[in-house]
């Protein structure tokens, strides 16, 4: 890190004085150095950094060397098409930490062709690669993905079930057949379909940050759930130390956020917290020459909590009524904005945002026997460290809020409980008069809990049903002609009631798939009598990809506000030797 940040120092000295080490006289037309005015070069720009001549000499000769080296390599792909990558390779696959690796290839290759030549080049099995923090698509040629000449390609290496679940989306994506997602995705779509209207079925809801239900638009809330729950995965990793593979579930989650509008991303913190962690990970990854995009990312994040906490943070005080809390999310934003000003050789900035880090992790950093107290009144360490964070400090006004929170908890979980109680109740009613239980649970949710509402609905629903019988093989033909499969279009059908343009908007809603859950919604009139062997492994399956997406979810709410603070002060130390006068001696 610290030759690096020397090596941006020297690159700006050069910019400024219009020097070009490619040419002569400080390269010869053999490329060759011109020793002695690398040499004066480097006895002038000794002093001003406060290093050896020596390694400010080396520092320029390898400056001087990638230089050349990048003017061949332009000329050449001018002349052959033939582009030079860099590769950011795993750690213990480096063949050497300070020397760069490079690969030469066309840019009208596909991906896939990469990958392999990497894999056999480096004896890496499975293998993703990231350009700007954009996962690659193996099916797809490099320039149609952005690559260019000398772009920075990270390399990350994935467990063998997510290569074969990689390799199995990208072929059906290529035959347009049925589409294959991971595990995490498929747990946490069946979740966004479930309205609570089953009592053993687990499912997930939106609620603002005191707890109440938030009424989203269903594309918008299937594509937060789907967002989230990738986000969640990739913290579970995370805390296991599994940064490669916690970088491509965060990535994904990226990637179901941008589906979401701006005006939700606005509203929620969530989206900043992803960014900080995204570039956590490069970090970790020691891939922070990814800069263009981790700056980006940062100053994305620090807008995005501007926008919900407020300038002075007086909106998050006014629903919280502390702020002490989410000050770890400015520790870390604030490292890491450090972190790249001194990679990018700005020191006076990196000293800067340092400054902030150390005020906030001094008034972060918790009295031992103050954790000791609380504990041993029963509070877990969690709900300790966020109390005291969150009252400054205060033993006595800690508990109580700790206290608080608790009863907060149990009265929501005490409303959730009367509120699905009685959701059942007008289900059961609805049930009653002839209608099976999910299209029961589909009409309340329409009727926004209306039992009469309800009723209305599902009288038109069999009118149009009724209605539209005869015109059936019509309407299939209408969605096999925009594309559509032909099961997919009929059970589409029966669930819409006949309507072509509601069957058509829910299969567009799905991608063009319907989930096990939603084809179990047909009528079971229109079923063929089989074994019930089929149901229930769909159902086994179903409640063990559920059950695996549930798994990594936090139980308390401010999980991810708990930072123990232990990389962080790692870091801290890091940055102050580096950005320490004795450093440059």
């Amino acid at each position: 890190m610290s030759a690096q940040n020397t090596e941006l120092k020297l690159k700006q000295m050069l910019k400024q004085e219009k020097i070009q080490l490619w040419n002569p006289p400080f390269s010869d037309e053999s490329s060759a150095a011109g020793p002695q005015h690398m040499e004066e070069l480097a006895a002038r720009y000794a002093p001003l950094l406060r290093l050896p001549v020596t390694e400010v000499g080396g520092a320029l000769e390898l400056i001087r060397q990638q230089a050349v080296k990048r003017g061949k390599e332009r000329q050449r792909f001018r002349e052959t098409s033939v582009a030079t990558l860099e590769l950011l390779l795993p750690q213990n696959n480096r063949k050497e930490t300070k020397t760069k690796s490079y690969l030469e290839t066309r840019l009208d290759v596909r991906v896939q062709e990469l990958v392999d030549r990497i894999g056999e080049d480096y004896g890496l099995k499975y293998i993703k690669l990231i350009l700007n923090g954009r996962t690659l698509c193996v099916d797809q040629p490099l320039d149609q993905q952005g690559v260019k000449n000398h772009s920075k390609v990270m390399v990350l290496k994935v467990t063998d079930a997510e290569w074969k679940l990689q390799l199995s989306e990208e072929e059906e994506k290529e035959k347009n057949q049925k589409e294959s997602l991971q595990r995490t995705q498929k747990g946490f779509q069946i979740l966004s379909e479930r309205d609570g209207s089953e009592d053993s079925s687990p499912f997930l809801e939106i609620a603002d940050q005191r707890g109440n239900p938030l009424t989203i638009p269903p594309q918008e809330k299937k594509a937060l759930i789907l967002a989230m729950g990738f986000h969640e995965k990739g913290r579970s990793l995370m805390k296991k130390k599994q940064f490669d593979l916690a970088l491509c579930h965060l990535l994904q989650a990226d990637q179901q956020f941008s589906r979401c509008g701006s005006a939700l991303l606005s509203s929620v913190d969530n989206f900043a917290v992803l960014q900080l962690d995204v570039v956590w990970c490069y970090r970790a990854l020691e891939a922070l020459s990814c800069l263009e995009d981790g700056r980006s990312r940062l100053q994305r994040a620090e807008d995005c909590f501007l926008r919900c906490y407020g300038e002075r943070r007086q909106r998050l005080l006014m629903i919280k009524g502390n702020t002490g809390r989410e000050e770890v999310l400015f520790l870390r934003l604030h490292l890491l904005q450090s972190l790249l000003s001194y990679i990018e050789g700005n020191d006076a900035q990196a000293r800067q945002q340092l400054s902030k880090v150390e005020a906030l992790y001094a008034r972060l950093c918790l009295d031992s026997e103050k954790m000791a107290q609380l504990m041993s009144l029963g509070f877990t360490e969690k709900e300790a460290r966020l109390g005291l964070r969150a009252c400054e400090g205060d033993l006595q006004e800690a508990a109580i809020h700790i206290g608080n929170q608790t009863q907060e908890r149990e009265e929501l979980k005490q409303r959730e409980r009367k509120r699905r109680s009685r959701r059942m109740e007008a289900i059961s009613s609805l049930t009653e008069l002839g209608y099976s239980r999910r299209d029961a649970a589909r009409a309340l949710q329409h009727a926004g809990g209306d039992v009469d509402r309800a009723y209305g609905i599902l009288l038109d629903s069999s009118g149009s049903a009724q209605a539209t019988g005869s015109h059936s093989e019509g309407s299939v033909e209408k969605l096999l002609y925009l594309g559509f499969q032909r099961d997919v279009s009929e059970a589409a059908l029966r669930l819409t009631g006949g309507d072509v343009q509601s069957a058509t908007q829910l299969l567009l809603d799905q991608q063009g798939v319907l989930s096990p859950e939603l084809l179990s919604e047909s009528p079971s009139s229109e079923e063929p009598s089989t074994s019930s062997s089929t149901s229930t492994d769909v159902s086994t399956e179903d409640s063990e990809l559920v059950n695996e997406a549930l798994e990594d979810i936090a139980r308390h709410e401010e999980d991810y506000l708990d930072l123990n603070l232990e990389e962080e002060s790692e870091l801290i130390a890091t940055m102050k030797s580096y950005l320490s006068p004795a450093h440059r001696v």
